[in-house]
């Protein structure tokens, strides 16, 4: 019998990988949820992929997108809104009889201290938890593909990577894990309950990943460790909003501070195999840094 898994956020950095690998199973409908149908045009081209508009507004689109679903891959965006958007979602899943929710989280959630985007995902989960739906959290590192969404213009243009981020280590990991993982959390049994902190096989630098890009492709990177206030400035400059401006700083005084160094093994137990590295990622995707 064929089941039907909606993805939130299908066309972000971890669902849409979480849809193109879900595609490639046996027996698995899926359905993206989308927020413009025209940036979700290329997933239509997957196999049994079906792609739906959602937006938090809509009740309506929110009734379509989880009727007949059987398990969520649940993403919201990154908006000072999230925690309400998510809580329409839990809501209208609970209505509609799904019957497991994988939540993509972060690392770090549920520590002591959290800085205020942990909070935001702590309350996310505690809402699923307390909706009794079967749920599984998923809690990633930084995204090696942050640095191709994020980085790669002025790498291309300047070659440089700027980040407030000092020498701090941290153990990024590339967005095909993750949603590996997700899929087995979604297709297999024993995850219910279950929380998984997600990271890549070795914690670096900075200044690691550049000497890395510069290596695999030849052409010299270096990174500007930028003082804090002048980040603040950029941002301010590109109009960010002041929220954005202060989660994405405390979020990088965590990596200064060393606090996203922690490395698990949780990818290679749930897949079987090892998670890539950052040469790895690099080599599969030079042509977005040169």
């Amino acid at each position: 019998m064929q089941q039907t898994i909606l993805v939130t956020g299908a066309t972000g950095t971890v669902g849409r990988e979480v849809v193109k690998q879900l595609s490639m199973l046996d027996g698995i409908r899926v359905r993206a949820g989308v927020h413009s149908v025209i940036k979700g045009e290329n997933l239509r081209r997957l196999p049994d992929v079906e792609v739906v508009e959602m937006e938090f507004e809509d009740p309506d689109s929110l009734h379509a997108a989880f009727t007949h679903a059987d398990k969520v891959f649940l993403v919201t965006p990154f908006s000072e809104g999230q925690v309400e958007m998510a809580r329409k979602l839990v809501d209208e899943a609970k209505r509609r009889g799904v019957k497991h929710i994988v939540k993509l989280s972060a690392l770090g959630v549920g520590d002591e201290d959290m800085i205020q985007l942990f909070r935001w995902h702590r309350e996310i989960e505690h809402y699923i938890e307390q909706s009794g739906i079967p749920y599984t959290f998923l809690r990633p590192s930084a995204f090696m593909q942050n640095f191709e969404n994020y980085s790669a213009p002025t790498i291309k243009s300047e070659g440089k990577i700027y980040l407030p981020v000092g020498d701090g280590k941290v153990a990024y990991i590339d967005a095909r894990d993750i949603a590996a993982v997700a899929i087995a959390a979604l297709t297999s049994d024993g995850h219910e309950s279950k929380i998984y902190d997600l990271t890549g096989p070795e914690a670096i630098t900075v200044g690691e990943v550049a000497a890395t890009i510069s290596l695999v492709t030849g052409r010299q990177v270096d990174y500007v460790d930028v003082p804090e206030q002048a980040a603040r400035q950029g941002m301010q400059q590109q109009e960010m909003p002041d929220w954005m401006i202060h989660a994405l700083l405390e979020l990088y005084g965590q990596h200064r501070a060393g606090s996203s160094d922690v490395v698990t093994s949780s990818v290679e137990e749930l897949t079987g195999r090892k998670p890539h590295t950052f040469r790895q990622y690099v080599k599969e995707y030079q042509e977005c840094f040169v």
